[in-house]
């Protein structure tokens, strides 16, 4: 049996939903593109005070030709990330402004080398089934950083990558990134390499950018999370469950237009919402509250039998203590219970503002454990204890038998050097490290390992003349350095 949380009684999850569509039907969502707002009017919606009111009816339309599942190829074209049922994937949290300097122990602004060494060292560990674009680099124009990063993490990754576009001019050069490490469009498409997220404005608000990027992937292909960020009693109702209407609403609304932009785009139900602190007015992701919204809204999207999505396993703490430990824990375990199918949060901290490589490494150790806890307890063999029906009084060991010999593997993750299970005696013989050194020990350990055939040289080539040619328009003539180290 696999061990599953749900968050709310059927009841209350169809009354949120049901509430969602009289929000889009009677006070509907502002839309600052004009060629989106004309896909809804075309579709059947009706403009109202500014706002477009979408009907019931046309939600569910949608609703239907939204496909269940979506597989994620990697840059060899092998399946990295099934979409399907409660199967769930880790990738680092995204487009942190900064990175947490180890040896300074502050925050401070990427460069293109931390990129860099982000894309190899995600792509080293393997409880991380996809990159992301975790970094907006510094020291390129803020105008290209977009696909800047799509750039370094397809160049030093193997694995698919989530990401997403600041820009309207963005979607074309990261497309034309992704088609040529794909090999082309129509490969791209018959196999994505990349999700974009795109996000709405709270409340009931679609931006010029993100709205188009979401038309421009809808035909391109390419998979959207879409990631509704209301924040309770700020931009959002102060109650969870209305938080959820709101969620409900906004991500319908998203779903609507993929659809009229093209019947069966593929689409993730994602989200980033979050329960503001009233004592602070911060947004905390490490809040119980934060994430109950998120396995609420999950449990809706599973209704609908989409893929799902959350910003989860990431702390709102700002150096390595237990608060980091325990926020990014207790996310963890409750989107393996709930089944997220993409777990977007390990390595972030501060609010999503920062991003910390050790930290990323501890992250993977939790993920290595919810990939077990999700497993469940199964049974092994003809008798589920074996051993115990040899002869005990012989002293017949059970480490070494061979019912242990068979499923001790199986049964047993064993984490990496950065988890202490050594005795007392032992850990006090050895440095006193603390676990956030231990996994700067570990970095360099990983980042000096052999990683992934580097990208084919034609493909390489051609990413950075693509890469080039952008960055000459905001007056870089040429790229940074870039680290390997």
């Amino acid at each position: 049996m696999r061990p599953k949380i749900f968050m709310l009684d059927q009841f209350l999850l169809e009354r949120i939903i049901q509430e969602a569509y009289e929000v889009l039907s009677r006070v509907g969502v502002l839309m600052e593109n004009p060629e989106a707002t004309q896909l809804l009017l075309d579709g059947g919606c009706v403009l109202h005070n500014r706002r477009v009111c979408i009907p019931q009816a046309l939600v569910e339309k949608a609703l239907y030709t939204v496909p269940s599942t979506l597989i994620l190829y990697d840059r060899e074209g092998l399946p990295a990330l099934d979409l399907s049922e409660d199967r769930i994937h880790f990738n680092p949290g995204s487009s942190a402004l900064r990175i947490l300097d180890w040896p300074s122990q502050q925050e401070r602004r990427p460069r293109t080398e931390d990129l860099v060494r982000l894309a190899r060292l995600t792509d080293r560990l393997p409880h991380l089934a996809a990159q992301s674009t975790g970094l907006v680099a510094g020291d390129v124009p803020q105008e290209m950083v977009d696909r800047y990063r799509l750039y370094l993490a397809l160049l030093h990754s193997a694995k698919p990558v989530i990401t997403g576009t600041f820009t309207l001019q963005g979607f074309k050069v990261m497309h034309d990134l992704l088609a040529t490490v794909r090999g082309g469009q129509k490969e791209l498409r018959l196999k994505p390499l990349a999700i974009f997220d795109c996000c709405p404005s709270p409340p009931l608000k679609w931006s010029k950018v993100t709205s188009q990027a979401l038309i421009d992937c809808s035909r391109a292909g390419i998979p959207v999370e879409l990631v509704s960020m209301p924040l309770t009693a700020a931009t959002a109702p102060a109650t969870l469950a209305g938080s959820l209407v709101q969620h409900t609403a906004e991500t319908l609304s998203g779903i609507v237009l993929s659809q009229l932009a093209a019947a069966g785009a593929p689409v993730i139900y994602g989200g980033s919402p979050v329960a503001m602190d009233p004592r602070t007015g911060t947004t905390p992701m490490g809040a119980i509250e934060t994430m109950m919204i998120e396995c609420g809204y999950v449990q809706i999207g599973k209704y609908f039998n989409l893929p799902t999505h959350a910003y989860m396993s990431l702390t709102d703490a700002k150096v390595l203590d237990a608060q980091s430990g325990l926020e990014a824990a207790m996310g963890a375990v409750l989107a393996g219970l709930a089944g997220v199918n993409v777990v977007s949060g390990p390595g972030m901290m501060d609010f999503e503002n920062c991003l910390s490589l050790e930290k990323l490494i501890i992250d993977h150790e939790i993920c290595g454990m919810i990939h077990r806890l999700v497993r469940g307890i199964e049974p092994r063999g003809g008798r589920l204890a074996a051993d115990l029906y040899g002869d005990l009084e012989a002293g017949d060991l059970f480490f070494t038998s061979q019912h242990t010999l068979n499923f001790l593997r199986r049964e047993i993750a064993v984490p990496g050097p950065v988890i202490d299970r050594d005795p007392y005696e032992v850990r006090r013989r050895k440095a006193d490290y603390s676990i956030g050194e231990r996994s700067h020990q570990r970095l360099q350990e990983l980042l000096s390992a052999p990683g992934p055939q580097p990208l084919a040289e034609p493909a390489a080539r051609e990413l950075h003349r693509i890469m080039t040619a952008d960055a000459e328009r905001y007056g870089l003539r040429s790229l940074p350095m870039l680290s390997e180290g």
